[in-house]
């Protein structure tokens, strides 16, 4: 859809279903268009847009959480694991059932942004987002607010700068949810090694009193 005069085409879900089509049009247009063209807003959600290419992000705190301590390694490594499968299936079998067309761009955008060219639905980086999510927080109880908040920000990030719909990211939140509980069910995190018997007791647990005294 064209403005008068040949101007910028504006935003227009091209795939019409509905009360889906709505959503995403009131989403953009009354509430994050308020938001656009604040420069914290504009730097924050296109820095954190572009961080989240191919999961580069969750990769890095990944390999942090695995400096912290010997035994955090292993999540590391399902981290790392679980973000190339996610990004495999999501990028590949699903986006090619949807096949759903992205946003209409609208004037210039203030920062430079990659434009990939798969299928709008769902979205890959709330996907990767959520599924790395849950697997980092995952044994780190005190971070975990902070890797959901970034991944929110990052998720939400594409609707700003309009390379998705909001249903695309709510899509891939919840796929990325999924995938992060299937991943924690099927390599769990090994249980922190148990104190020996003899320490734990304290010392002299193995000691007998000797007869008569007391």
């Amino acid at each position: 859809m064209l403005l008068a005069g040949g101007a910028e085409p504006v935003y227009e879900p091209l795939v019409k279903l509905g009360p889906v089509s709505r959503f995403d049009r009131w989403v953009d247009g009354s509430v994050q268009e308020r938001v656009r063209g604040n420069l914290v807003a504009d730097r924050v959600f296109y820095a954190a847009s572009a961080v989240g290419d191919h999961g580069v992000i969750w990769l890095i705190l990944a390999v942090v959480r695995g400096l912290r301590s010997e035994d955090a390694w292993r999540a590391t490594l399902r981290a790392a694991l679980a973000v190339g499968i996610e990004s495999a299936l999501v990028n590949g079998p699903i986006k090619w059932v949807f096949r759903r067309k992205r946003p209409a761009p609208r004037g210039t955008r203030p920062h430079p942004l990659r434009t990939p060219k798969t299928s709008s639905f769902p979205s890959g980086h709330a996907t990767s987002a959520f599924c790395a999510a849950a697997l980092l927080s995952d044994g780190d109880p005190a971070l975990r607010p902070f890797y959901y908040a970034l991944a929110t920000v990052v998720a939400w990030s594409r609707v700003h700068v309009r390379a998705h719909y909001a249903s695309d990211v709510f899509g891939g939140v919840a796929i990325g949810v999924l995938l992060g509980a299937a991943f924690k069910r099927l390599l769990p995190l090994a249980p922190p090694a148990s104190p020996p018997a003899a320490d734990a007791a304290g010392p002299g647990a193995g000691e007998s009193t000797p007869a008569g005294k007391g």
